[in-house]
């Protein structure tokens, strides 16, 4: 089993910064790939960001491109998105997602995780 811990979300102004963090335990985080996925009210859970276990390639939506990037600290075991420009679309829960090793249908795909995070606020005002 592996527990995933999010936290850094909150309330800032368009144009602003945010580090959202994802702590993990209870399996060897190098072992793990691990994606941040938001979901806003009344819509459906989409994919924002992944870092493959090993090589530790990238993935980002289109629309996070260039303002998000998404990086892993194996000694901490923690994955963290760091989060610029932001602007009022992103406001959503953010939840930190994990799976052992490589995916099998892609980055992107929520059902190719198997551990979740409880979620973390973020909330951008124009």
């Amino acid at each position: 089993q592996v527990q995933l811990v999010e936290s850094g979300g909150g309330l800032v102004q368009a144009g602003g910064s945010l580090r959202l963090s994802c702590a993990a335990s209870g399996r060897t985080f190098s072992s793990l790939s691990m994606g941040w996925f938001r979901q806003a009210p009344g819509k459906e859970r989409e994919f924002v960001a992944a870092i493959k276990w090993s090589p530790n390639y990238t993935y980002y939506t289109d629309s996070v491109k260039v303002r998000f990037t998404i990086s892993r600290d194996n000694a901490k075991n923690t994955v963290y998105l760091q989060m610029t420009s932001l602007r009022p679309e992103d406001s959503a829960v953010y939840y930190c997602a994990a799976r052992t090793m490589g995916w099998s249908r892609g980055p992107s795909t929520p059902a190719d995780y198997d551990y979740w995070g409880q979620g973390t606020q973020v909330t951008v005002s124009s």
